[in-house]
């Protein structure tokens, strides 16, 4: 019995498979932790996810912003981006199952040595806080009001956390952290612009890793989202997205002895040519 963490898959369906036979996945005793941004930009969308659906008993999963704009998309709210590839996902006779399926799974996943999340987490917050600030996100998403949630998410203000927050200003705050975060200064002021290597980063921020005395220092972090950045194995932060989408590699790390296993993209994955964003 082995379990897996694997860097954002977004929509690198042939890529994925390819790992997965590399690591030797048997779903009758494996786990995967799937990091977030399961789907759009890749051309295979509609098989990871219809893959991630059947094989569910067997997935820990956490939402990324991919995943966040799917649903967006899919009610409506917003217009797909240039390079999306939902379509096929929007199309298909099972797309409301899957859609209602990837909305009830959670923002942020801790078991045993590790938490999960796509992007990070802000300084401040302690595993606890992250857990039920996450919590409040995923009530929302799983409510029946779901949509009025969804309708206010997109945003970059508020761009730090406050406690006396409430309604949609302090849920987008907690999604923004969890599905966008990659810099911000030492008081936790989340910048969105930056998409960089580290040596790039802003006067004034710095990775939210590596923020001392963060309160979650103590947790195994497993993220992903920041593909610039490439693999990181530091003392209790595993960052697992290799811009496979971009032409890298996708990433998987064995939980239990932290030994990584890589495979190159698949042409398959990438139709057509897309601008990075």
């Amino acid at each position: 019995m082995a379990t897996y963490a694997i860097g954002d898959i977004q929509g690198c369906y042939h890529a994925f498979q390819a790992l997965l036979a590399r690591i030797e996945f048997n779903q009758d005793k494996d786990k995967l932790w799937l990091v977030g941004d399961l789907i759009n930009r890749g051309s295979g969308t509609l098989e990871v996810l219809r893959w991630c659906y059947a094989h569910q008993d067997s997935l820990r999963i956490v939402l990324g912003n991919h995943d966040l704009h799917a649903l967006v998309v899919a009610e409506g709210i917003v217009s797909a981006h240039r390079g999306d590839t939902l379509d096929t996902l929007l199309a298909a006779e099972d797309c409301h199952v899957l859609l209602a399926w990837l909305r009830n799974q959670p923002l942020i996943y801790q078991e045993a040595d590790y938490l999960m999340v796509h992007a990070g987490l802000l300084p401040q917050w302690t595993v606890e806080q992250s857990l039920s600030y996450a919590a409040e996100v995923e009530s929302a998403l799983r409510g029946k009001d779901y949509l009025h949630f969804l309708t206010h998410m997109y945003g970059n203000l508020p761009n730090h956390w406050d406690s006396d927050l409430s309604g949609v200003d302090r849920l987008r705050v907690i999604t923004n952290a969890a599905t966008r975060l990659r810099i911000c200064t030492v008081e936790g002021e989340m910048e969105f612009k930056f998409k960089g290597e580290l040596q790039d980063i802003p006067h004034g921020y710095l990775p939210w890793f590596d923020v001392r005395n963060r309160a979650s220092r103590d947790m195994q972090v497993i993220f992903g989202h920041w593909s610039a950045l490439g693999l990181q194995q530091r003392k209790n932060v595993f960052a697992l997205d290799t811009g496979c989408l971009w032409g890298g590699q996708l990433t998987a790390m064995n939980l239990d002895t932290k030994a990584i296993v890589q495979v190159d993209a698949h042409p398959l994955d990438r139709p057509i040519q897309i601008k990075k964003s």
